[in-house]
């Protein structure tokens, strides 16, 4: 599939990409190598090919959420540097 200069400038302002006349041309050329690349995949046969959906061969080992033990909003408080009631101080960080 041939790109012509024009869709390129049109792609380039969609894309908000300045680049110069002959930049065009070659960037006209390398998308018609990518576009003539995927019309090349179409043609391949993919009727009984299982959709991939990981590239990793690895099993996540999973395992069931069980309650545990829960602190108390007292307890997490405890823990606080500086706290004021019911809430956690902390340094201003912005002006």
């Amino acid at each position: 599939m041939k790109i012509d200069t024009n869709s390129i400038k049109k792609i380039a302002h969609l894309a908000r990409l300045e680049f110069d006349e002959s930049s065009a041309d070659k960037m006209s050329s390398d998308m018609s190598q990518i576009l003539d690349w995927v019309e090349k995949l179409d043609e391949i046969d993919t009727e009984n090919v299982e959709p991939l959906t990981t590239m990793s061969s690895e099993v996540n080992d999973m395992r069931e959420d069980k309650i545990g033990h829960q602190l108390s909003h007292e307890a997490g408080m405890k823990n606080a540097p500086k706290s004021d009631d019911d809430y956690f101080r902390v340094p201003k960080v912005m002006e």
